[in-house]
């Protein structure tokens, strides 16, 4: 089905008299209510002309009540406006500024509810000196498959050492990844 001209004519008769975009699909044929709208906003049609003049009237009543409360706005007593001056002359709390990085740059250390002990480094970094330093490719159920530097660098490994029954990753590794709850919730502390 393609979109003819007198299919537009029709669909932007049909949407001025306030037709819903189902009834419009099923009058035209060949088109689902969601093409209808596509089209509608493609043509820039989403405000219906023939609309209610109970909405209309509506409009105009508010006009009246937003003159009325800029007219009591303006008629607060001289006692009243350093109040608000002084409030309006308060700058709002700035937000936080965010850091843009380029592309391919580290990122900057981040501080962390879930940092590893310094005991626990200690003994990773023990570990990754005996690690294996396997690739990819080279990794089995039974290496451990703790991922080592940058993987977009050709110095990216994994561990390889032998992992702990049930774990995919060795002794050390494991101390690391699988934390007990506690601990976690200690150092939020």
């Amino acid at each position: 089905m393609s979109w003819t001209d007198e299919r537009v004519e029709l669909l932007k008769k049909m949407w001025g008299e306030g037709q819903s975009a189902s009834q419009i699909a099923k009058e035209l044929g060949g088109v689902t209510r969601n093409a209808v709208i596509g089209k509608v906003h493609r043509l820039g049609l989403s405000n219906r002309a023939g609309s209610s003049p109970a909405p209309a009237e509506t409009k105009t009543k508010a006009k009246p009540d937003a003159k009325a409360k800029t007219a009591k706005k303006q008629a607060v007593s001289q006692d009243d406006a350093p109040v608000i001056e002084t409030k309006s002359a308060t700058p709002p709390p700035s937000p936080a500024r965010k850091q843009i990085i380029p592309a391919g740059q580290p990122l900057p250390p981040q501080p962390s509810a879930n940092e590893i002990s310094p005991e626990a480094l200690a003994r990773v970094n023990e570990i990754e000196k005996k690690a294996k330093k396997i690739g990819l490719m080279d990794l089995t159920e039974r290496t451990c498959k703790w991922p080592v530097g940058d993987p977009a660098t050709e110095h990216f490994w994994f561990c390889g050492l032998p992992v702990q029954q049930g774990k995919p990753y060795c002794e050390a590794h494991v101390g690391v990844a699988f934390q007990p709850m506690s601990s976690r919730r200690d150092r939020r502390r």
